[in-house]
């Protein structure tokens, strides 16, 4: 073999190894992308509740750490402006602090929407108060009744019990899209919306934790998970349902004994969007850690067999 031939041989050799190794690590990158993490892009949209949005966010901000090519983004628009744009086709997924609403499940039937609705959490609405506020140590559900039904008399909190104050009731509470809003009147005045107008209304539970703080003469209501984040600037005030006085703990709005104001949140899901891995992904992880982080979030978690049972059924979507 004369020096010519073998140089020939080299270089065809290494031209051989080169090829061999970029298609070998094409087929990495190829397999890694189709089966590993990696390989997930894409937006996820969630919107709805002010209430379910802290869990919602902590879950996004953790499916970030696996999947970092998909963006997730969380709205707050209140429960009922979260289903107008799920019906809408303009998100993935909904946050509601209630259950779908029977003109809602007409609407989606209209429009061929199939949906997957999904528990991720209990919550215990809480009233609270401004924490200079020393008069008031508990209420009924009748007094609360008796502040926030249509065409209330209440102005001032002797209105209430005569023992307390001749002082002006601030009032302060979801708006009218918000799910939280239609459970506390629903079990409180008896009519999902049946409320006095004259409070300070907003869908984000943040404006109205600073309202209530601002104010000694404050009173209002939202989800356990905003004063559980606020307590320092909050007080909470025991409800009497009938069965004596119960503080919202994540004991008691575990095992009901908070009541009527416990409730499970929710998430729904949009078969066509259940289509795309991404999302599925999001909402299987969604399911996975949601115990989790909805006692960090505030919340109290479902039963694992509930978590377990709603993977089933996303599968089986």
């Amino acid at each position: 073999m004369n020096i010519v031939t073998s140089a020939k041989q080299i270089a065809q050799t290494c031209t051989v190894m080169l090829l061999s190794l970029i298609l070998t690590t094409c087929s990495g990158e190829d397999s890694s992308l189709q089966n590993g993490e990696a390989g997930l892009s894409g937006v996820v949209s969630l919107d709805g509740s002010s209430t379910v949005f802290p869990i919602s966010e902590a879950v996004a901000e953790e499916f970030l750490a696996v999947e970092p090519r998909v963006r997730v983004t969380v709205g707050v628009s209140g429960t009922g402006g979260g289903f107008q744009k799920f019906l809408a086709g303009e998100t993935d997924i909904n946050d509601a602090s209630r259950t779908i609403r029977e003109s809602e499940i007409v609407e989606a039937k209209a429009q061929g929407i199939e949906y997957l609705q999904i528990p991720v959490a209990f919550d215990g609405l809480s009233v609270v108060a401004n924490p200079n506020n020393d008069w008031v140590d508990y209420l009924t559900v009748e007094e609360l009744r008796k502040i926030w039904q249509p065409g209330s008399t209440v102005d001032s909190w002797d209105d209430v019990r005569p023992e307390w104050p001749s002082e002006p009731i601030r009032l302060y509470g979801p708006g009218t899209d918000s799910g939280t809003f239609d459970y506390f009147t629903e079990v409180i005045n008896g009519d999902s919306g049946a409320s006095r107008p004259d409070y300070t209304a907003s869908e984000d539970d943040n404006v109205l934790v600073r309202g209530i703080s601002g104010g000694t003469n404050s009173l209002g209501f939202f989800g356990y998970a905003y004063y559980a984040a606020n307590r320092d600037s909050l007080k909470l005030l025991p409800i009497d349902g009938g069965q004596g006085q119960v503080v919202p703990t994540p004991d008691t709005i575990n095992n009901g004994s908070y009541s009527p104001l416990s409730r499970p949140i929710f998430i729904y899901l949009r078969k066509a969007s259940a289509a795309r891995p991404e999302v599925r992904s999001f909402v299987n992880f969604y399911l996975e850690n949601a115990g989790m982080l909805a006692n960090e979030a505030g919340y109290i978690e479902l039963p694992q067999s509930q978590y377990a049972e709603s993977i089933s059924r996303l599968a089986a979507f």
